[in-house]
């Protein structure tokens, strides 16, 4: 009986007691870096020609494939990377095949980066985060909003006319609760339309120059961004303030030949801008405004000149469930008075437009989105003056998600 309890004692203490064994197989494996990847991304196809009422009705920033000679056209073709390496350690790119070299009129769908970031957490629960890379300025809150998921084929000129492409360069810090967090993703992942996790708190440095370019002055652009969603019965609404200062660079490469300017081509570059999301449950409405300051051609004196700006949009849209299919009948009106610093000689806009949709989703991997646009738009550079376009057309986009 002792001799069998001897052997009892030394089964049960195992290596403690010399018993030869890899401590690694032992333990739970951990997770190796490669490991937490995940790879997911979306696919859109365009074509914009039916019902043209004007081929001289072009907007350059929001669809090249607009107006004259334009057919079918690849409007992104992404797929994103990312991954949580460690509990405080997480990163994202994101390329996108559908882009133009340099910002071109052409359609050679080029790959181009749009993202490429890390998130630090500064505490375990990483509700303080700091991003360093190329990633979305905190500005506005379709600017944030995915292509992915927002109803309308492009973003509004108003606030999108601050950031070509919606992002920059730089460091940004970021803060939001645990709970406001998950919120932030359940409303995207619940198809309510939301713009994903920003931070209730968003402050940070930037180049300033727009997507993919370097800085032209040593100067960075700060930005502030407050934003928080809450819930008042059965809906969610999420108000939000931001605004940006800086001083941006017209390069040459924008330049048309006799053009005046300052000697430096740098101008003051300052915004601010409110926004209002009610999320559709099911009845929603998303509004922004802003104001501010920029670079803008001046067709009465052939000069880029700093002029004021501002404009905003209404979006009202309504959220139908049948059976597996979802729905979203869409209208937004839009109004923008002011340049496109990234565009030929800072050109000056004055854009008036109703736009009127459905978006479709049969299956969660496919959707359809029919709109029909209403649009004026007086846009004037050096070479192309007195130029106001007006017409309609119906537009179409068939998106792939994986």
């Amino acid at each position: 009986m002792k001799k069998l309890l001897i052997c009892l004692l030394l089964l049960a203490a195992g290596p403690a007691f010399g018993q030869e064994t890899d401590t690694l197989d032992q333990a739970p494996s951990a997770k190796k870096w490669f490991e937490t990847f995940n790879i997911r991304g979306y696919a859109q196809v365009r074509y914009n020609r039916l019902l043209e009422t004007n081929p001289d009705l072009q907007c350059e920033q929001c669809d090249r494939s607009w107006g004259r000679n334009g057919g079918f056209s690849l409007r992104r073709v992404r797929i994103i990377f990312s991954g949580q390496l460690h509990e405080r350690v997480y990163f994202y790119i994101q390329p996108d095949f559908a882009s133009a070299p340099n910002g071109g009129n052409t359609l050679q769908n080029f790959a181009q980066l749009r993202d490429a970031y890390l998130d630090l957490g500064l505490d375990r629960a990483s509700q303080l985060r700091v991003r360093i890379g190329q990633s979305k300025i905190p500005y506005g809150f379709e600017n944030m909003q995915s292509s992915q998921n927002r109803l309308p084929l492009d973003r509004a000129d108003a606030l999108n006319s601050s950031l070509a492409n919606e992002r920059d360069l730089g460091a940004m810090l970021y803060w939001a609760p645990t709970a406001t967090r998950q919120l932030f993703g359940k409303l995207v992942r619940d198809g309510l339309k939301g713009s994903g996790d920003y931070g209730v708190l968003g402050l940070g440095v930037f180049n300033g120059q727009t997507t993919n370019r370097p800085d032209q002055n040593d100067q960075q652009h700060v930005v502030a961004r407050v934003s928080y969603p809450m819930a008042l019965g059965k809906q969610i609404i999420e108000p939000s303030l931001q605004a940006y200062s800086g001083n941006f660079v017209v390069t040459r490469e924008q330049l048309s030949d006799g053009v005046k300017h300052r000697p430096g081509l740098s101008y003051p570059d300052q915004r601010l801008a409110a926004s209002f999301v009610l999320y559709p449950q099911p009845f929603g409405v998303l509004a922004e405004y802003n104001i501010g300051r920029g670079p803008e051609f001046n067709p009465a004196t052939d000069s880029i000149e700093t002029q004021s700006l501002n404009g905003g949009y209404v979006l009202l849209n309504y959220r139908i469930q049948y059976q597996q299919q979802q729905f979203y009948p869409f209208l937004r009106l839009q109004y923008y008075d002011g340049g496109k610093k990234h565009e030929r000689d800072a050109r000056s806009y004055t854009v008036r437009e109703a736009e009127l949709g459905l978006e479709w989703q049969p299956l969660r991997n496919f959707e359809l989105v029919t709109m029909y646009t209403l649009s004026s738009r007086r846009f004037e550079d050096f070479q192309r003056q007195n130029n106001r376009q007006r017409g309609g057309l119906l537009r179409l986009q068939a998106q792939l998600n994986f």
